[in-house]
């Protein structure tokens, strides 16, 4: 068996298995994330939500999707077609692909590259691309301005994001994911860079649109955004690129400040659970997605980029400076 997956066509039957034992269950966890919110948000606000399709509504995003892929594709007259379906594709693909590097557990990740950061800020700085050509394809004005405002959005926070990172990195003397993990075994980064970790947190929300920052669907002001010309598939892929972007940003913060599937409690058979631990972080991050978006009201897009540039930016930029000062003054630089 080793020697046939040793031949070109064994590698690639291997790479496909190990893409799906990884794209598989994070489509999974993106349908019924969409349910969990629904749920989370009813009880927040007194509702009930899903509870008619299935036992207590657990089939209603199946539901969801065949109503998605039975809808008819209304594509604008003057749209460029290409590029239309293009944008929700691209959209959806680069959510995907991400999780190429995330490591779930030590040795549990498609491709363990000493560049998986760099690698992940290449395919996030992507992702503004595809809501750009939405924008663009769809020949509309609202649908652009809506593009515009979402894309100055994410390309705002990301500056935030990147010396957020940075700042991990210094910490830890490797762009290696699992690194990072292996490098919290003593005190996870949260602790020690506590600003830097909500900080984090609040722009992962601003960089995949969610509430309180979610201006492309502030419907009063621009018409749901870059997706309005958008429907059936091509709009469900939207959706399923944010919900995915979502679980992503929340893997992110767990493997940079949460000691990624690290155990709180350093006795056996805690310690062997990785996979598990590593869930039950992200749920949690996920929940605090959701409890955001039941609680705190839209900010105006002025108070949105006045907290990314004026606030976060250079905030980030003083707590990268002093993290490398401490590592420098104490001795405590890693080496490569």
């Amino acid at each position: 068996m080793s020697g046939f997956l040793a031949t070109p066509v064994g590698t690639v039957i291997l790479t496909v298995a190990e893409a799906l034992a990884i794209v598989v269950p994070v489509l999974l966890m993106m349908a019924y994330l969409t349910y969990a919110e629904r749920k989370v948000l009813a009880a927040m606000q007194l509702r009930r939500g899903p509870n008619v399709v299935g036992p207590f509504g657990l089939w209603q995003p199946f539901a969801d999707a065949l109503k998605m892929l039975t809808k008819e594709t209304v594509i604008p007259s003057g749209a460029n077609r290409f590029l239309f379906f293009l944008a929700p594709m691209l959209t959806f693909g680069l959510a995907v692909i991400a999780w190429a590097v995330i490591p779930v557990n030590e040795g549990w990740a498609i491709a363990n590259i000493n560049v998986g950061v760099l690698y992940l800020f290449a395919i996030s700085s992507l992702g503004v691309y595809g809501i750009i050509i939405a924008g663009w394809a769809s020949n509309s004005k609202y649908a652009f301005l809506g593009a515009l405002r979402s894309a100055a959005q994410m390309v705002s926070y990301e500056v935030s994001i990147g010396f957020v990172i940075v700042t991990v990195l210094l910490c830890v003397g490797s762009l290696n994911l699992t690194d990072v993990v292996l490098a919290q075994r003593h005190v996870w980064f949260c602790i020690p860079l506590f600003p830097m970790f909500i900080v984090f947190f609040i722009s992962g929300l601003a960089e995949t649109n969610r509430a309180p920052f979610d201006l492309a669907e502030g419907e009063s002001e621009i018409v749901a955004g870059f997706m309005v010309e958008y429907s059936a598939m091509a709009f469900a892929l939207f959706f399923l690129g944010e919900y995915t972007n979502m679980i992503l940003i929340s893997a992110m913060t767990t493997i940079l400040f949460l000691g990624g599937w690290l155990s709180p409690i350093p006795f056996a058979p805690f310690t062997h659970l990785g996979p598990l631990w590593f869930i039950l972080k992200v749920s949690v991050l996920l929940f605090c997605f959701f409890w955001v978006r039941a609680t705190f009201p839209r900010y105006r897009y002025d108070q949105l980029m006045r907290l990314g540039w004026k606030v976060f930016l250079p905030l980030s930029l003083i707590w990268l400076v002093l993290t490398a000062g401490a590592l420098e003054l104490f001795g405590w630089l890693p080496h490569a």
